[in-house]
C-alpha cells in the first residue's frame, strides 16, 4: 500500500537556481508552489540566493561594536521612524500598524534607506535623503551598501517570481522599480540586562504586516525569535534555515493582487525567561517600488477584493507615522 504523501509545509523552501536555470516545467513548479504558500502565510524560505554569509556575519560584528556604545554616544545618531540612523529604546511599536495598542517595542536598529536623488525635489526631500554612517563603526557602510546591493537584485529577481506566479508578464511588477524606495534595518534584540524585564504585551516587535512589496530577512535563530501567523496554525515558530533568506509580503503586494496573497503576519518574541541574556540580530531590507505608484488590484478570477487604488507612498508614510512612538 503507498503512503500518503506528506502535506507542503505552509512555510515552503525555494530553491532560486532552478528557477534561474531550470526548464519550464521545473519554474511552473516554482510559481505554483509560491501561490501557494502566499495565499495561506504570506511567507517563504529562498535558498539558492547566492549571498556571501561571510558579509553578513561581519555587517552583525560591526553592528554589534555600535550597538554596544553607551546610549550617550550613540544619540546623536537618533532619528523616528523613517529616518536614516540610531532608532533607541522605545522608538517604534509596530503593533500600533495594525491598531493595537502595545508597549514599545524591545529592540535598537540602525536604519538606512534610499538615497539616490530622482531629480523631483518633493520625492527627493521626503523619500531619497543622504544616508548617515557612525562614525565610531567606519568599517560598517562599505558592507552594508554592498550588502543593499544584492539585496536590491534579489528583490528584483522575486519580484519577478512572483509576477509569474500570479500568471502576468514576468516585469509585472518591475516596471514599477526603475528608482523604488526602500528601507533596511540592522535591528539588534539584546537581553533583559539591556532591555529589562519585559511588560506584558510587550515583544521585540510586536504583531503586525509590512507595508511594502517584498521583505528579506536575514536572521538568527533563538528561542525569542521570530513567529508567524496563519489560520490553520495560529502563532508558530517560522521555520529556520541558516542558508536562507526569510521572504515575507507586505501590504502593498497583498493589496496589488486583490488579496489572493496574505501579507504575511508576524512578530518577534521577547527574551526569553529561561534564557534571558539572549542576544540576537536581524538584517531586514524592506523593498517598496517608485514613488506615486497606483497599486490598484489584479481583477477576478486572480483577485478576491477589489481594494480601492492606493498611492503606495501615501500609504507607505501613514503606516510609517503610525508605528512611530512620540516621546
Amino acid at each position: 500500500m503507498t503512503e500518503p504523501s506528506a502535506p507542503r509545509p505552509r512555510i515552503p523552501t525555494i530553491d532560486l537556481r532552478p528557477w534561474l536555470s531550470g526548464g519550464p516545467d521545473e519554474r511552473a513548479e516554482i510559481a505554483r508552489t509560491v501561490d501557494e504558500a502566499l495565499r495561506t502565510a504570506g511567507f517563504l524560505l529562498v535558498t539558492g540566493h547566492g549571498v556571501d554569509p561571510g558579509l553578513r556575519a561581519r555587517i552583525r560584528e560591526a553592528a554589534r561594536d555600535f550597538f554596544r556604545l553607551p546610549p550617550a554616544v550613540k544619540e546623536p545618531y537618533a532619528v523616528k521612524v523613517g529616518g536614516r540612523g540610531w532608532l533607541g529604546p522605545g522608538a517604534e511599536a509596530n503593533g500600533y500598524a495594525e491598531g493595537t495598542e502595545t508597549p514599545p517595542d524591545l529592540k535598537e536598529s540602525l536604519s538606512y534607506a534610499s538615497e539616490l536623488p530622482t531629480g523631483d525635489a518633493e520625492i527627493d526631500a521626503e523619500w531619497f535623503l543622504p544616508n548617515t554612517w557612525p562614525a565610531e563603526t567606519p568599517g560598517l557602510r562599505a558592507l552594508v551598501e554592498t550588502h543593499l546591493g544584492r539585496m536590491r537584485e534579489l528583490s528584483d529577481l522575486l519580484l519577478e517570481l512572483l509576477a509569474v506566479a500570479l500568471g502576468e508578464e514576468q516585469d509585472f511588477f518591475t516596471r514599477h522599480t526603475t528608482h523604488p524606495t526602500w528601507g533596511f534595518n540592522i535591528n539588534w534584540y539584546p537581553g533583559t540586562d539591556v532591555v529589562g524585564e519585559p511588560e506584558g504585551g510587550q515583544f521585540r516587535i510586536g504583531p503586525h504586516t509590512d507595508f511594502g512589496t517584498v521583505t528579506v530577512l536575514d536572521r538568527q535563530a533563538g528561542k525569542g525569535g521570530l513567529q508567524v501567523y496563519t489560520d490553520d496554525g495560529g502563532w508558530e515558530d517560522a521555520p529556520f534555515d541558516p542558508d536562507a533568506f526569510t521572504i515575507n509580503i507586505g501590504d502593498l503586494m497583498a493589496r496589488w493582487t486583490g488579496a489572493r496573497w496574505r501579507s504575511g503576519r508576524h512578530r518577534v518574541l521577547p527574551p526569553p525567561a529561561d534564557l534571558p541574556a539572549e542576544e540576537l540580530m536581524s538584517l531586514v531590507y524592506f523593498y517598496e517600488c517608485d514613488p506615486r505608484t497606483s497599486v490598484e488590484s489584479v481583477p477576478a478570477p486572480k483577485g478576491r477584493v477589489a481594494y480601492e487604488p492606493v498611492d503606495s507612498h501615501t500609504y507607505l508614510r501613514a503606516k510609517l507615522d503610525a508605528i512611530t512612538v512620540e516621546p
